[in-house]
């Protein structure tokens, strides 16, 4: 799948649906293969492990690509968010959501564009660039520049995508429930309706139009980020134009000397720290493709549809357990973890000791001498292990409040840009200081 292919995005609900039918049926059909093959060599495979081969994988990515919108964006997520846990090869094929999308052919999206614009639209610009410069989830990026001279950026949304969200969404869970990678017994139903307002939200160009002006209003004291200027002239519900900011990937701070990298991440950080206790608002979505770099090594930030309002009781839980883990106490950590959703009381009641080893190892992580090294992972394998056992408990299964999944999402994705900058940050520091305020 590359991101320069273009394909038609399936509009109405039936072509839509339509999509995932075909996606059962080609995983069925992957799934028979593989059973034939396995039971002729002498094996026993388990029905999860037929359908999580690598062909059942590639057709689960490059359909959700196929059909953007909420589906893709509940890939991407799933990625993000789970990455140190998924099955490896789930992880991995799931990971290119993150950055690849078909696009629109020029036919859809002009007609796109005459319904927004009118048919005429062309010549409100002295140059459109037909093909996006990105491609993501819910649109596509273009470049374009006015008969004044003013270079812009215009995203544009895929057609159907606002309409679909709900069935999507409830598409994309069934076929989780039937990969077996959510537990039977777990009540998703809250957190499928929030991400569904999430969704919607992020459809709403308008709105993002406005949180993208509040954030130029909440950072015009810090002059190491920008933010595009949102161009209301051209902006609707389904289109969306801003300044034009010319910059590379945030990725490209890979092949850079260790203290840009650290000097990166501790802006970004430290940016999460006043989302979450000045602001009261926050950009949810940690996608990568959301950073930019600036030639000058100033961080433009894009894509505010995903940001929203810090509700008051996550910020107060967020500021406790942030609070008794600089000062070393692990029992307020874990009742702090608790009373803020982290965790469930059965988890507390039923595996103490567990829950003890990995507070400790959360505590020893952050109170090693010198700045915190995000490239250290190696912590990450007795979590994970102590995690495991956790979570095999069902009577232990616990889904925490939509609204500190969304916050601890972007914290997640946060800490793994991080690592992959292997960038060392003054996190106690910045904690301290956000406490402080």
């Amino acid at each position: 799948m590359s991101g320069d292919e273009s394909r038609p995005v399936p509009r109405g609900r039936w072509a839509r649906a339509g999509q995932f039918g075909r996606l059962a049926g080609g995983v069925a059909g992957g799934m028979l293969a593989e059973g034939a093959r396995r039971l002729a060599a002498g094996e026993r495979p388990s029905g999860r492990d037929l359908l999580l081969t690598p062909a059942n994988l590639t057709r689960l990515a490059d359909r959700l690509a196929h059909l953007r919108g909420a589906a893709m964006k509940l890939g991407q997520m799933i990625s993000l968010d789970t990455g140190d846990f998924l099955p490896p090869e789930l992880s991995d094929i799931l990971a290119r959501l993150r950055s690849n999308a078909f696009h629109m052919p020029p036919q859809q999206l002009s007609k796109v564009l005459e319904t927004e614009w009118g048919k005429d639209w062309r010549r409100r610009f002295r140059r459109f660039q037909a093909h996006p410069i990105a491609a993501a989830s819910i649109g596509q990026v273009h470049r374009a520049e006015t008969h004044d001279g003013r270079s812009l950026a215009i995203k544009v949304q895929y057609p159907g995508v606002a309409e679909s969200i709900d069935a999507d969404v409830d598409n994309v869970a069934a076929l989780l429930r039937v990969s077996g990678l959510l537990p039977a017994g777990l009540d998703i139903a809250p957190l499928l309706g929030e991400a569904k307002a999430q969704l919607a939200r992020e459809a709403d160009y308008v709105r993002e139009g406005q949180q993208l002006q509040r954030y130029g209003q909440l950072l015009a004291d810090a002059p190491e980020f920008v933010v595009p200027t949102l161009d209301e002239t051209f902006t609707t519900s389904r289109v969306l134009a801003m300044s034009f900011v010319e910059s590379r990937p945030i990725e490209a701070l890979d092949d850079m000397a260790q203290d840009i990298r650290d000097l990166a991440m501790t802006r970004i950080v430290a940016l999460v720290l006043r989302e979450l206790f000045e602001f009261g608002v926050m950009q949810t979505d940690p996608n990568y493709a959301n950073y930019r770099l600036l030639e000058d090594g100033r961080i433009a930030l894009l894509d505010f549809g995903a940001a929203q309002d810090v509700p008051g009781p996550i910020r107060d839980g967020y500021r406790t357990l942030l609070g008794a883990a600089l000062a070393g106490d692990a029992e307020t950590v874990k009742r702090g973890a608790v009373a803020a959703g982290f965790i469930g009381q059965a988890v507390a009641d039923r595996h103490g000791e567990a829950l003890d080893r990995m507070v400790q190892v959360v505590l020893a992580e952050l109170h090693k001498s010198g700045p915190f090294d995000f490239g250290d992972r190696a912590f990450l394998t007795i979590m994970r292990e102590e995690g495991m056992a956790i979570a095999a408990d069902k009577a232990s299964w616990h889904l925490p409040p939509a609204d500190l999944l969304f916050v601890q999402r972007k914290i997640s994705g946060t800490a793994l840009l991080g690592a992959r900058f292997k960038a060392k940050v003054d996190v106690r520091g910045l904690i301290a200081a956000a406490l402080a305020t």
